[in-house]
């Protein structure tokens, strides 16, 4: 059983594999013990005065103690982290790290003014709002609750906050950047006199994609163009 579930684990995409593991690590770093979740919330002060720079990263890592809310970030980042990756990032790993680093930091940012301390849950409303429009039409299941349309996704993960009497300003923090790629990167490129803004850095197509990496993603754009034009399935949240 043990190489198969390890086979599993390795045909997970990479930048999903990377991220949810290090999700769980993290919280089963806290739970042993190893660090406290004080040394990684996000600190503008500790970060600048006390160079506490890893604290950029893990305040993305951590989404509480194990129970419900980490079981449903966890799922939920996994899910759509995944099929982001599996389609309209398939094979083009460098452009999915790049959205990363684009919505990471301008999350980051924002953060500074909605005075969030763990910014992991408003990453995964970016993943799932770009997801739900670049999948407007698909129906979601939510567990087995409600039917919609994906496009709705977002806002049901709001109301969703509010009623469990969460902030909403995560949710809200995590569908603004999202709708600032996604008017970025498949907007404005296509409306009279756009351009495309977003450009992948070089170098990170040369560590991620390897050799050629630029005319494959060439090819796959053309790819996925002509999949738009089929049919759409039903999904499953």
């Amino acid at each position: 059983m043990a190489p198969s579930l390890t086979q599993e684990y390795l045909q997970i995409p990479v930048v999903t594999r990377t991220y949810t593991t290090a999700c769980v690590l993290t919280t089963v770093a806290v739970q042993l013990q190893v660090v406290s979740p004080f040394q990684l919330y996000f600190n503008p002060e500790l970060i600048i005065s006390r160079y506490q720079l890893w604290r950029l990263i893990t305040s993305f890592l951590f989404f509480g103690s194990p129970g419900f809310g980490f079981l449903f970030n966890i799922i939920f980042l996994y899910r759509y982290c995944r099929m982001l990756e599996e389609d309209s990032f398939r094979g083009r790993t460098a452009d999915f790290v790049f959205m990363f680093l684009f919505g990471g930091i301008l999350i980051t940012l924002l953060g500074l003014f909605a005075n969030i301390v763990f910014l992991g849950q408003a990453f995964i409303i970016m993943l799932v709002y770009v997801w739900s429009k670049r999948n407007p039409l698909i129906l979601v299941n939510f567990f087995g609750l409600l039917h919609f349309q994906a496009a709705f996704l977002p806002w049901v993960l709001a109301g969703c906050s509010l009623l469990l009497g969460n902030p909403v300003t995560v949710d809200l923090l995590g569908i603004s950047v999202g709708h600032v790629y996604y008017f970025l990167e498949d907007v404005f490129p296509h409306r009279p006199g756009g351009r495309k803004l977003l450009t992948t850095p070089e170098l990170l197509r040369i560590v991620f994609d390897g050799p050629g990496g630029r005319y494959q993603h060439l090819l796959l754009q053309e790819e996925q163009q002509e999949g738009d034009l089929q049919p759409t399935e039903e999904q499953h949240s």
